[in-house]
């Protein structure tokens, strides 16, 4: 493996040795895009999907260098949710055979919301089901004005159980609950509204002029300290502001100086040059 300060590249894995489902490829200064790979299908989960969509999750749990991750669908969709020939094959399982299938699909959710990198979507046309829970699991989310979303589970009698704590941390309790029991479709600027997505644009070439400018945001930022800032988030949310949460934020910052990026950045600062990792 590569050292990120004194050589900053990306290191990810050979796209050639991915799953057909899920297509990944990256660039020098950091960018990683994930592709959901079933246009036929636009982009719909079925068991398969979900296996190697984890797998490149937990993959990039530990490749070096990755600043920003990118999740979008091939053939501008991003995920109409379940594939029908995935539903028809569990009508007949039982309860065991549904938890564990269920629980496929909410591990690959958490290997998404794990990523160390920031993480965020791209979306275009539908986001259904399953494919608006990978939204709300991402960091970040930039939509086309077409966009259509929809947490429909309950026209068929299901709950979207294992996409709602993402959800609900997302859009809040209440506009969770209007959205799971009415199953409403909404647009894009409603998905802003909602606090869903975070930047609503008009066509392709601007939604792309975003993402380049992210990339280039994040490009003087240092890999790890990214990472570890989205930890502080992850951590700190919801927890008591008391002695024990002031004692582990300097713990936190105490590792961050003494760490070889830490002492990289400030150096750099200090003699007023660039940090290896933006070179």
């Amino acid at each position: 493996m590569t050292n990120p300060i004194a050589d900053p590249i990306v290191e990810v894995p050979d796209t050639d040795a991915m799953s057909p489902l899920v297509h990944m490829d990256s660039t020098p200064d950091g960018a990683v895009t994930v592709w959901i790979n079933r246009p036929e299908k636009k982009n719909a989960f079925d068991a398969a999907t979900i296996a190697a969509l984890r797998q490149t999750f937990e993959t990039l749990h530990g490749a070096e260098g990755v600043r920003v991750v990118f999740l979008r669908g091939v053939g501008g969709a991003f995920s109409a949710g379940a594939d029908l020939s995935w539903m028809a094959d569990a009508v007949d399982w039982d309860e065991d055979d549904n938890r564990q299938d269920a629980l496929e699909l909410a591990q690959m959710l958490k290997a998404l919301h794990d990523i160390p990198a920031l993480t965020v979507a791209l979306v275009e046309g539908p986001a259904f089901g399953g494919g608006a829970g990978l939204v709300a699991a991402c960091d970040h989310a930039l939509a086309l004005v077409d966009a259509k979303f929809a947490f429909s589970e309950v026209k068929l009698g299901l709950t979207p159980a294992t996409i709602s704590p993402y959800v609900i941390q997302a859009l809040g309790p209440r506009t969770a609950k209007l959205l799971f029991a009415t199953g409403r479709v909404f647009d894009a600027d409603d998905a802003w509204g909602f606090g869903l997505v975070d930047e609503v644009f008009e066509d392709v070439a601007s939604l792309e002029a975003a993402r380049d400018a992210l990339i280039a945001e994040m490009a003087p930022c240092a890999p790890g300290a990214i990472g570890d800032a989205k930890a502080l988030v992850n951590d700190f949310v919801g927890q008591k502001l008391d002695k024990g949460l002031i004692e582990e934020s300097a713990r936190r910052i105490a590792r961050r100086r003494v760490s070889p990026e830490g002492q990289e950045g400030v150096r750099a600062f200090l003699s007023r040059r660039k940090p290896a990792w933006s070179e």
